[in-house]
């Protein structure tokens, strides 16, 4: 059954191949993005999908896109969390970094947070609501000195079992995805793991076109995920 599905993320990454996968599977999409011009002109530029302003530190402009979009279409049952940022902010982090721990708060658990509020009725009213969040393997260990990105991302998982426990009786579904080094601009700083060697944007896409095409009795809570290169 098609969906209306409402994604972050989706300029670049993981979140742009998970909104071409799912336009190809034939659901209706509402990109949130900084610059809703920036996909003009590509195949996501289609009478499927709609391009709405969306800065995941405003409250407001999370509000403004899910109104936006019910009236646009109606109705909104899916919501995927795509957009985060990476700051390698140490446990003993200097003068001044103070400022990517606050980013690091606002954008990866903060964005969500707002922006699932928002679109919380329209989930819980269709009765068939899902969810996906790209969590992470940070949100499950911690290794190395990096600090403030694993605690983002801590915070995250937390925030997704609320989500569960929340919308369990109204129907809506959801689903942590949890992978290790994935094949994107935010990893080519990456040395000690080969791009071939990580987990590829497409195979996420499957897998969040295979969530969705699954009952509300089967749906997994969490996926964890590996690369190759790791143990």
């Amino acid at each position: 059954m098609p969906r209306t599905v409402l994604l972050t993320g989706a300029s670049r990454g993981i979140g742009r191949s998970i909104a071409k996968r799912l336009l190809d599977d034939g659901h209706r999409l509402s990109l949130g993005l900084r610059d809703p011009d920036s996909l003009r002109g590509t195949e996501l530029d289609v009478d499927r999908v709609a391009h709405h302003p969306y800065d995941a530190r405003e409250p407001a402009s999370a509000q403004a896109w899910v109104e936006a979009t019910i009236h646009q279409w109606g109705q909104i049952d899916t919501l995927i969390h795509c957009a985060g940022i990476l700051h390698r902010t140490p446990l003993l982090f200097a003068n001044g970094e103070e400022r990517d721990l606050d980013e690091l708060w606002s954008v990866n658990v903060m964005g969500p947070w707002w922006l699932t509020r928002a679109a919380w009725p329209s989930l819980a009213s269709c009765g068939h609501g899902r969810i996906q969040v790209l969590v992470s393997m940070s949100g499950k260990r911690v290794k190395g000195r990096m600090a403030g990105y694993p605690v983002s991302k801590y915070a995250l998982m937390a925030l997704c079992q609320s989500m569960r426990n929340e919308g369990w009786d109204q129907g809506i579904r959801v689903t942590a995805i949890c992978p290790s080094w994935v094949n994107t601009d935010m990893a080519r700083a990456v040395t000690a793991v080969q791009p071939a060697e990580m987990t590829q944007p497409g195979d996420l896409a499957m897998l969040s076109s295979t969530l969705l095409s699954l009952p509300d009795a089967s749906v997994p809570f969490e996926l964890a995920m590996n690369c190759s290169f790791e143990t």
